[in-house]
């Protein structure tokens, strides 16, 4: 079987480590399951998840040049039910002060979003130094 991007695949885990599990994925080739693709809640500890020798459906993230395999459990999964009462909402969420519950972000995003964060900070940082130099200086 050809592995490709998007694929679903079974496999057992090989290793774990702090950040993430090892998966051996049918045609002898190994994959590495992420922390943060293990479940859909917070994962502190892996092993309360995952167990070595363990059989897992994985779907597969990408695959980089040198051939390195990104899986993920929690997306080869069905997603979580909505809790019951609760609408699927269409379109933009309606603007308020108070703030809402937003749907949960990647990693890239909440990364994104740090770093324009901190480069907004630096910049207010930097005005403020320069402009307190210059007045020093009168």
């Amino acid at each position: 079987m050809e592995l490709a991007v998007g694929a679903i695949a079974e496999g057992k885990v090989t290793g774990i480590t702090n950040f993430g599990a090892f998966v051996a994925l049918p045609g002898g080739k190994t994959g590495m399951v992420h922390i943060s693709e293990i479940a859909n809640t917070y994962v502190n500890n892996i092993r309360d998840h995952l167990t070595e020798g363990q059989e897992v459906k994985v779907k597969v993230l990408a695959i980089d040049p040198a051939g390195k395999i990104n899986l993920s459990i929690k997306k080869a999964l069905d997603p979580p039910p909505r809790p019951a009462g609760q609408p699927r909402r269409s379109g933009p969420a309606p603007r308020s002060n108070a703030a809402a519950p937003r749907e949960p972000q990647t990693f890239e995003d909440k990364l994104k979003a740090f770093m324009a964060d901190s480069d907004s900070k630096l910049s207010t940082i930097r005005q403020y130094s320069e402009h307190k130099t210059k007045t020093r200086r009168r």
